[in-house]
């Protein structure tokens, strides 16, 4: 009979801070993931207090810290990576030593040279709520470019480019500073309710232009504001609320 407390494997992982549910899925695919010794798939469910669950070999344990999510304003030149053999400096390593040993992990990736407002959670479902397209979390960022982009092409961001088997599209984008001039700036501000690697820099590589700087200032309702780079700080439940939001 089935168990009240059966839950999908992909979101047992995510709340157990392995990884993120994306993440946990690609995990179950590859066979890295067993229940009583079988080999799962996706769909399958588990009630974790009388299965035995391993993932890549070893024993499923909930953590026994409470939830935490943290914003952080990542500078250029470090990666969103719990672990690299070929790079020194990850986002973690800004943390403070009292955060140290509790794993976190990114609910959204900026790439090495991308900045701005970073998500650091503990909390799986609200990693895959913010990262997953169906829930259209908008994520907002300023770009600026190395040659100004002209207002009439505008459409084609949101037309979106063709690039290595992925369309990439902005939701909105519009010109910033076009009191210079209101036909082109190298300034815009691009939304996006998806996230795959790099998008914003392929799209508009993909359309003949040069990405110079691209930071992320908002998700959802939440700006990020008066938070110096480097640093980190934990959110209320309100500004969590927020993330998941739009105005």
């Amino acid at each position: 009979m089935p168990s009240d407390h059966n839950i999908r494997l992909q979101k047992l992982i995510a709340d157990a801070g392995i990884c993120s549910r994306r993440a946990a899925e690609e995990l179950i695919r590859n066979g890295e993931v067993t229940v009583n010794g079988e080999i799962a798939e996706i769909g399958r469910k588990a009630d974790p207090r009388k299965d035995r669950i391993l993932v890549s070999g070893k024993p499923l344990r909930p953590p026994a810290v409470k939830r935490l999510t943290l914003a952080m304003n990542k500078p250029r030149g470090y990666l969103c990576s719990n672990r690299d053999p070929h790079h020194s400096k990850t986002v973690f390593d800004l943390l403070p030593p009292e955060l140290a040993g509790i794993r976190l992990f990114c609910a959204g990736r900026l790439d090495k040279e991308s900045e701005g407002l970073l998500i650091l959670t503990t909390d799986g479902d609200l990693a895959h709520r913010l990262l997953h397209p169906s829930k259209r979390v908008t994520k907002r960022y300023r770009v600026l470019l190395q040659t100004p982009f002209p207002r009439r092409d505008l459409r084609l961001l949101s037309e979106g480019v063709r690039h290595e088997g992925d369309l990439l599209q902005a939701d909105k984008a519009f010109l910033l500073g076009r009191e210079k001039n209101p036909e082109s700036s190298d300034h815009l501000e691009v939304h996006l309710h998806q996230g795959r690697k790099r998008e914003i820099r392929r799209l508009f590589e993909g359309l003949g232009f040069r990405v110079k700087r691209l930071r992320r200032f908002r998700i959802g309702a939440y700006a990020m504001k008066n938070l110096p780079p480097g640093k980190a700080r934990v959110l209320g439940d309100a500004e969590i609320r927020a993330l998941l939001a739009d105005e």
